[in-house]
């Protein structure tokens, strides 16, 4: 069996969402980013890059490898 280390994304919200549409709370909420200036790492996949491109007005991101977290 491979094993292989999959990259990360850091997502960190930069801007609030107060006052934002329902929906960006929502995808907001489903990555784990509650408060301003905090930070998730999250698995580099298509769901949540398209998560991130929804709110990406409101989050900044940046790619880590997997081993240096």
């Amino acid at each position: 069996m491979r094993w292989f280390v999959r990259n990360k994304l850091k997502i960190t919200l930069v801007k609030s969402y107060i006052g934002r549409p329902a929906q960006q709370r929502k995808v907001l909420a489903g990555m784990g980013l509650g408060k301003l200036n905090r930070s998730v790492f999250l698995e580099d996949t298509p769901e949540i890059r398209g998560m991130v491109k929804k709110v990406c007005h409101l989050v900044s991101m940046e790619e880590v490898k997997g081993n240096d977290i």
